[in-house]
């Protein structure tokens, strides 16, 4: 008798290694949800800098494989089935399969079952990691179609010569800038004013996720958005933001526990005026395309996970030639696998 959920791990591919403040990496792994007959997929994917267990997402899923309780049928009902327990992202590939099933049931794509705008073509960034500035300079270049560019950078000093480089190269391009929680709060407030010179869309994450007073402080030094990426996991931590002072949030699917968890956290920074950026770890195009419905109410996007992997086995949101995110309108998330 098959399972009425199993899971199956995939080794995904970077077109070119990815270097953070973190480290460097080559691939990401990343597992695969699915309920029984396909009913609906889910994704779990974490980067390792999340020191998630991976053996506590795959006791959670087994605990919901194993369990008599029926699949919710009402996406009202889904929080409650999924729970609080495990880590966020192994909540998160429970939470997508379910929300696909009864898109998919009902034959309604996620924005129409979620009772959202439908998503209007918005352009998203393009990251470029970590490099030596002529190579990431040479990188904005090769990618001329992408208007937006996401600058990974590394708080060792040649930052600024990596922005001037890029700029040079592509005068005409929207920046932004991550950090990776690369800095503490005063060597980032003695470099903010810095960046402004290179017009900056915002910039990301500067200091450590658990420093919100820091994330605060650097905002009150630039009139350039500061925006939490890290540091935002929770509702409790929306708050806490938006009390500091930082302009605006990076919402994650996998990060947050999954559409429900996502979508109370951005109705909540609305209420706090924050600027709401929707963005993804290096996932498949399941994790990306469920975030891509939720579109018609950001402010950013951030969604190139597809495009930095070689080996994604879905098809699903996809880049038109001058990068604007397209959405598949198919029931559920609307990720099938590739044909060959």
């Amino acid at each position: 008798m098959e399972p009425r959920l199993s899971w199956e791990t995939l080794n995904l591919k970077l077109r070119n290694p990815f270097r953070l403040s973190y480290g460097t990496t080559e691939e990401r792994k990343a597992y695969w949800i699915r309920l029984a007959n396909d009913e609906g997929w889910g994704e779990g994917t974490i980067p390792p800098y999340y020191h998630v267990d991976q053996a506590e997402q795959e006791r959670l899923w087994r605990k919901a494989a194993e369990s008599s309780k029926p699949f919710p049928d009402r996406v009202e009902e889904i929080g409650n089935w999924v729970g609080t327990e495990g880590p966020a992202v192994a909540r998160c590939a429970l939470d997508l399969a379910l929300h696909d099933r009864i898109g998919r049931k009902t034959g309604q794509p996620l924005y129409k079952l979620l009772d959202l705008p439908r998503p209007q073509p918005m352009k998203s960034a393009f990251t470029i990691a970590v490099d030596t500035p002529a190579e990431m300079a040479a990188m904005a270049k090769k990618f001329m179609n992408y208007s937006i560019l996401k600058i990974k950078l590394a708080g060792d000093g040649e930052d600024i010569a990596r922005l001037a480089a890029i700029r040079a190269a592509r005068p005409e391009v929207l920046l932004r800038v991550d950090f990776n929680a690369g800095w503490s709060a005063e060597d980032a407030v003695m470099i903010v004013r810095d960046l402004e010179r290179f017009d900056l869309e915002m910039i990301e994450q500067p200091v450590a996720k658990e420093d919100i007073e820091g994330m605060g402080l650097v905002q009150s030094f630039t009139s350039v958005p500061v925006v939490a990426d890290e540091s935002v996991q929770t509702i409790a931590d929306v708050i806490a933001l938006a009390k500091a002072g930082v302009k605006g949030i990076n919402l994650k699917l996998m990060k947050t526990g999954g559409l429900t968890p996502a979508l109370r956290m951005l109705n909540q920074a609305r209420e706090l005026g924050l600027k709401v950026l929707l963005g993804c770890m290096i996932e498949t195009s399941i994790g990306t395309t469920a975030m891509s419905h939720l579109a018609g109410l950001a402010d950013w996007l951030d969604l190139d996970a597809p495009v930095l992997i070689s080996n994604d086995p879905f098809d699903g949101m996809t880049f038109d030639e001058s990068a604007t995110v397209l959405f598949p309108d198919r029931p559920g998330i609307g990720a099938v696998l590739k044909s060959n």
